[in-house]
């Protein structure tokens, strides 16, 4: 099953110094037909304004991770962890039995990152933090992992079965990936256009797509994009 979903029909929130695009049901945008994609449960695309961002505010049982993609954002949280992260850098904090955290941006200018929530193997877990830069380790044409529940590559091991991939890909370049078994592929395009299992897809676009035994994906011009293959 291919599910082909446009920019235009992502969930749009505006506060006072937050824009975020919700890809699934999160804060005030309840949908019960678009809660999650396997153990995939929050995908918020969002862009901070300058000195403001999250307050202090507690999680528990929920794997979070992290995609810096402009700018710099602190984190502060109960573990005693105070980090700055930048572009490229990746960032995991496993919430566990509770942790409060804080995400703030501290500069004048506005940030742009992904974050993404997944359901943990189990509850009840010690809470844990990483971080990455991953902007050395990205190499183009090829899925980059960057977070995992196995060791693959250089990736961030989490708690959570899906793996997180970033891709640079050139136009006219192709990737074809082989999802592990009983998993699904979630593909969220950054920039760019690509062709996934012949569909076109733009900036902002998702592909959902479950019970493929290959999935191709064409560059139709540079295109850079996240990949998830994740349990369902």
């Amino acid at each position: 099953m291919i599910v082909h979903i446009p920019s235009k029909e992502r969930y749009y929130a505006f506060h006072s110094w937050l824009s975020s695009y919700h890809l699934f049901s999160f804060a005030d945008y309840y949908d019960p037909n678009n809660m999650n994609f396997g153990v995939l449960r929050v995908f918020n695309d969002d862009s901070i304004d300058g000195e403001s961002g999250f307050g202090a505010h507690p999680h528990s049982d929920m794997e979070i991770v992290t995609i810096m993609l402009e700018g710099e954002l602190t984190h502060k949280d109960s573990m005693g962890n105070v980090r700055t992260m930048k572009k490229g850098e990746v960032q995991y904090m496993s919430a566990g039995t509770g942790v409060i955290h804080s995400e703030m941006n501290h500069r004048k200018e506005q940030i742009h990152l992904y974050q993404l929530w997944f359901l943990p193997k189990s509850r009840g877990l010690a809470p844990a933090y990483d971080q990455k830069d991953f902007s050395t380790d990205m190499r183009k044409n090829e899925l980059v992992p960057v977070v995992s529940d196995v060791e693959v590559g250089g990736a961030i091991i989490m708690q959570a079965e899906a793996t997180i991939y970033l891709a640079e890909l050139e136009k006219g370049k192709s990737i074809t990936h082989t999802p592990q078994k009983g998993r699904g592929v979630f593909i969220y395009i950054t920039e760019g256009e690509l062709s996934i299992q012949n569909v076109e897809c733009r900036a902002g676009d998702q592909m959902r797509i479950v019970d493929e035994e290959k999935i191709e994906i064409i560059a139709c011009e540079n295109a850079k994009f996240v990949a998830i293959d994740v349990i369902q």
